[in-house]
């Protein structure tokens, strides 16, 4: 019977439902051109340990260990899994093991004779079943390699999410250490301040200044106090943050001590860059798993309007009357091979098939979004550390010049030659200066941070 069912599928495939004649409307974008064909994504290794931190080690330690959000990403990697694995199950045959039994009463005028007919008694069956659904035209291997191809996406934001939330990590770090710095800073510059007002107020007494100068020297150390307030409530809030991330809360707070990472010589760019780093980035992968998988999802939907083949068998023992169930001549066998020919669904596989056309044309078009925001995250980054170079060597000179311009400033208000609003405006401009400074610092950092994370982790191409 199997084999002619097995004969008659072909035959019957000249009566199937007619499939719809709806190509794909969306077409990927080239990878040669974007940077895409290089070695596909993998884990990059630990790159905060570059930094040279052993605090901030830790700390992204903790996140990954604990963080809620990426405890939900990898919780929907492990439900993805399950789903593959239970679509794989699917495809392969089936063997159960049933018994049963139930009290009763046979028909006078049923089937069976007397003394049967009539009679009450214990029927029984007994056996092992099987079914397999013989997959001739892949629907079923078309959707394990949908739900496949969905787990493996799951896995790729899991992984975005892992380097996310490490580069958030990084990220307040080098914010609690710009706010330090700011504040050792003001610091600096409200010492200076309260020396120069010193002076100001000695130089009332003698009668070589008026209360003018008194009072603009102290304004000037209430303000810097102002600023270095300021940069305190930052530092207070990257140790939030930084606890927050790490999945801590206040008791946290004060097991976070004063960075020693150097903003000097942070994640140092290599003289070049590979062209081809972008197929590191995990979100570009899971798009392109995506696509995959709706691809995949796709063909399942074709095979559908053909004919599906299914085979069930069951061997066992069959008697009415328990006494009897083991006899020998109480063993039964049957063979039932089935096939289903789709002719008149009413449109439901039309439906569906479109349906998963335009799933996969809305794949196509998520994965070239990710692509194109990959190649312009990269570019800005790029452009973004260029200029901030840039700044850092005019920064250098407008420092250079306004410290010198201060001591002439200083020294000259202490002979008597200049007034204080001299020395006050000097004073400003290196600390705006050295502040600026401190600022672009940071900011430099952060953009090579950006730049790794937009990379996918590495500034080295994946050895294969």
């Amino acid at each position: 019977m199997l084999a002619v069912a097995a004969a008659a599928a072909p035959l019957a495939l000249c009566g199937c439902a007619a499939i719809p004649d709806d190509p794909p409307r969306e077409q990927p974008l080239s990878s040669d051109s974007l940077g895409l064909s290089g070695p596909a994504y993998q884990a990059p290794d630990q790159w905060w340990l570059a930094l040279g931190d052993p605090q901030l080690d830790r700390l992204v330690e903790q996140a990954l260990a604990r963080n809620p959000g990426l405890a939900g990403a990898l919780a929907r990697v492990r439900s993805a899994a399950a789903q593959a694995a239970a679509a794989g199950a699917a495809n392969d045959p089936h063997l159960a093991f049933d018994a049963d039994a139930n009290r009763e009463r046979i028909s006078e005028h049923y089937i069976f004779p007397p003394p049967y007919g009539g009679g009450t008694y214990w029927i029984a069956e007994l056996g092992l079943s099987l079914g397999w659904n013989l997959d001739f035209w892949g629907r079923q291997a078309h959707l394990i390699d949908q739900a496949e191809r969905a787990a493996q996406a799951a896995q790729f934001d899991a992984a975005a999410s892992r380097l996310l939330l490490s580069s958030s990590v990084a990220q307040s770090y080098v914010e609690l250490i710009r706010a330090r710095q700011l504040e050792d800073l003001a610091g600096q510059v409200a010492r200076q301040r309260a020396q120069v007002a010193d002076l100001a107020r000695q130089r009332v007494q003698a009668g070589l200044d008026t209360n003018v100068e008194r009072l603009s020297a102290d304004s000037g150390v209430a303000r810097i106090e102002v600023d270095r307030e300021q940069a305190r409530l930052a530092q207070a809030a990257s140790v939030h943050a930084l606890a927050a991330l790490t999945g801590g809360g206040a008791d946290d707070y004060s097991a976070i001590e004063p960075p020693s990472l150097d903003l000097e010589r942070a994640l140092p760019l290599p003289q070049a860059l590979p062209a081809d780093l972008l197929a590191h980035r995990p979100d570009v992968a899971a798009a392109q798993a995506r696509v995959l998988a709706a691809q995949a999802g796709r063909d399942s939907a074709e095979a559908a309007f053909y004919p599906n083949v299914n085979l069930a068998a069951f061997i066992g023992y069959q008697a009415v009357g328990l006494d009897r169930l083991f006899d020998s001549g109480s063993h039964t066998w049957s063979v039932a091979p089935a096939i289903h020919l789709p002719l008149f669904e009413g449109g439901r596989l039309r439906a569906d098939y479109r349906r998963a056309g335009s799933d996969l044309d809305g794949a196509v078009s998520a994965y070239n979004e990710t692509i194109l925001r990959a190649v312009r995250e990269v570019s800005d980054q790029l452009s973004r550390l260029d200029s901030i170079e840039r700044q850092l060597g005019n920064q250098s000179r407008a420092l250079e010049a306004a410290d010198a311009a201060y001591r002439i400033a200083e020294q000259r208000y202490g002979a008597g030659l200049s007034s204080y609003l001299t020395v006050l405006s000097a004073e400003t401009q290196v600390f705006e200066a050295r502040r600026q400074q401190v600022n672009l610092m940071a900011d430099r950092t952060l953009a090579r941070m950006a730049l790794l994370v937009a990379l996918g982790g590495d500034f080295q191409e994946t050895k294969p």
